[in-house]
């Protein structure tokens, strides 16, 4: 009788548990992705919660929250996540889960660019074949960048534009020549073991950090839930995992 009922309570705790377990939807900027994998994957292991992400750049993700698409959290730059606030679409607050730079990649076996100071990254743009970076945050900055030095236009037929991150890297590795790419470290980082080489960062005087804050949408249907994996994104847990993709 007693294994009977210890049978019956163990039984109805599995199903508490399942009852509680929720799928959480995430909308991210794929800057971010190493360490939100790994923290999400973390955060499933010791919730039992099951964590679902889409990544898109953040023109996407404008697009995408003004047309009414509803996730649980959000994790965008900081001037996307006040524009959604504004429009009442995202709760109050949220928590920044680290910043992301922008660096430098060749092909394997291609020439490797000095790119210590602004000069040599002026000098490398305008001395390559070919260039390329995307049209997310990162592209949007460097395009500005080359326009403030004058160049844009002259180096513009020679440049390669695609819409993530991930795209420019796998379009340097099968590149040719001396082609240079430009794109968030973290990208870079992801294709190293396919062999994309990474330069460096850029340097101080014209590098360009990108912030990703993490917060609950007001229309998402796990809030508890979703509250709790934000707070864990940039917990002791979580934390470390971000910096240790190179998101700092």
């Amino acid at each position: 009788m007693n294994r009977m009922m210890a049978a019956v309570t163990g039984l109805g705790l599995v199903m508490g548990m399942t009852a509680q377990a929720a799928e959480i939807t995430v909308m991210s900027g794929g800057a971010v992705e190493p360490g939100l994998k790994a923290a999400a994957a973390a955060f499933e292991k010791q919730s039992g919660h099951k964590v679902k992400i889409t990544f898109n750049t953040t023109p996407q993700m404008r697009k995408r929250v003004a047309a009414g698409d509803t996730f649980d959290v959000v994790i965008a730059p900081p001037a996307a996540v006040k524009e959604f606030a504004a429009a009442g679409k995202v709760e109050a607050g949220g928590l920044d889960i680290g910043r992301v730079g922008s660096g430098v990649a060749v092909r394997p076996g291609a020439p490797v660019p000095a790119i210590a100071t602004a000069d040599d990254i002026k000098k490398t743009v305008l001395e390559a074949e070919s260039i390329v970076f995307n049209t997310a945050s990162t592209g949007i900055y460097f395009e500005n960048l080359l326009k403030k030095w004058g160049i844009y236009e002259q180096v513009q037929p020679r440049t390669a534009r695609y819409t993530t991150g991930a795209e420019v890297m796998k379009h340097a590795l099968k590149g040719k020549g001396r082609e240079v790419a430009f794109g968030p470290i973290t990208e870079i980082l992801l294709e190293k073991e396919h062999g994309l080489v990474f330069v460096g960062p850029l340097p101080p005087e014209v590098q360009n950090f990108t912030s990703y804050i993490a917060v609950p949408m007001s229309a998402g249907t796990q809030k508890d839930a979703a509250q709790a994996l934000v707070k864990f994104l940039g917990g002791p847990v979580g934390k470390p995992l971000f910096v240790a993709a190179g998101i700092e």
